[in-house]
C-alpha cells in the first residue's frame, strides 16, 4: 500500500516554468532577469501531478531537488518523461532516494528511445557491481515503456501520452483527464489536435514573442488555444522574454502564464 498523505482531489504543481537557460540567465541584465517579481524567477520545466494514491512527477529538471523542497514534496512515486533532453532529465540522481521513501524501485514511464538514453547518460544506475556496493547511493528505477496514443495507468489514473513535434525531435505530451501537459512543442499533429478536444485545463510551450525553430512562441501557442478552446490555459517553458505582469495584461482572461510553485486543482 502506497503512503498517502494527499487529499483526495487531483492537483498539478509547476515546478518549473522557465526555458533551458532558466530565468534570470547567467550574465544577462536585462528588465526580466533583473526583476523582482518572483513569477519571472523561473527554473527548467518540470509538473508534479498528485493524486489520492501518491505523486507523479513529469521530468527531472537539473533542480528537482530544490523544486521538490522548495514545494515541500516528500514523496515521488512515479516518473514520466517527455523527451530527453537536459533541461527535463539531469536531475535524475537526485532520485536515488525515492525508493527508501516508496519501498522499492521508482516506475519510470518513458519511450524507448528515452531508456536507452539514460542507460547512456548514467550507466553507473545500471551495472550489477553498482548495485553491490553503491545501494542507497544509486538511483533504482524500473522502466515502463510508454508509445504515443496508448494509454497507460500509474497510481490508479489512466493517462494517455500524446505525440508532439520538438523541431526535428519527437516528443510526448500527457493528458489527464480534462488536462493535458504540452511542453517543449512547435507542431501539434491533427491526430493529436483530436485528442486534445474537450478539455478544462491545457498547459502548453509558448517560448517568447519571436518565432523559434523548435517551440511555440506567444502567438503561435495563441492559435492552438484557439483552435482548441480549452476552458483555460496556462503557458510555461518562458523565457526571459516574457514579463509576466506585462503579458498577462495582453492575453485573454482564460489564458495565464504558469509561474514555479502555481497549483491547479483538476
Amino acid at each position: 500500500m502506497i503512503e498517502s498523505p494527499f487529499a483526495p482531489e487531483r492537483r498539478l504543481t509547476f515546478l518549473g516554468t522557465g526555458t533551458s537557460t532558466g530565468v534570470p540567465i547567467l550574465g544577462c541584465d536585462c528588465p526580466v532577469c533583473m526583476s523582482d517579481d518572483p513569477r519571472n524567477q523561473r527554473t527548467r520545466p518540470s509538473v508534479l501531478m498528485s493524486f489520492p494514491a501518491g505523486n507523479l512527477l513529469i521530468d527531472t529538471s537539473p533542480e528537482m531537488r530544490i523544486q521538490l523542497l522548495r514545494e515541500k514534496v516528500r514523496r515521488v512515486h512515479a516518473i514520466a518523461y517527455t523527451h530527453h533532453h537536459a533541461d527535463h532529465l539531469y536531475g535524475l540522481d537526485d532520485a536515488r532516494l525515492f525508493p527508501k521513501w516508496i519501498g522499492g524501485p521508482v516506475p519510470v514511464f518513458c519511450e524507448r528511445d528515452v531508456e536507452d538514453y539514460i542507460k547512456r547518460v548514467f550507466p553507473y544506475a545500471f551495472r550489477e557491481e553498482s548495485r553491490d556496493w553503491a545501494a542507497g547511493f544509486i538511483p533504482k528505477i524500473e522502466f515502463h515503456p510508454i508509445t504515443p496514443g496508448a494509454e497507460f495507468e500509474v497510481l490508479g489514473q489512466k493517462i494517455l501520452p500524446i505525440r508532439l513535434h520538438h523541431g526535428r525531435f519527437t516528443v510526448l505530451g500527457f493528458r489527464v483527464g480534462g488536462l493535458a501537459y504540452c511542453t517543449d512543442v512547435n507542431r501539434v499533429p491533427e491526430a493529436t489536435l483530436d485528442a486534445l478536444e474537450g478539455l478544462d485545463t491545457l498547459i502548453l510551450d509558448a517560448l517568447r514573442y519571436e518565432p523559434h525553430p523548435t517551440h511555440f512562441n506567444l502567438d503561435e501557442a495563441l492559435a492552438v488555444v484557439d483552435r482548441l478552446k480549452p476552458g483555460r490555459t496556462y503557458f510555461t517553458h518562458l523565457s526571459h522574454g516574457l514579463d509576466h505582469e506585462s503579458v498577462e495584461a495582453k492575453l485573454p482572461p482564460q489564458v495565464r502564464l504558469a509561474y514555479d510553485g502555481l497549483v491547479l486543482p483538476f
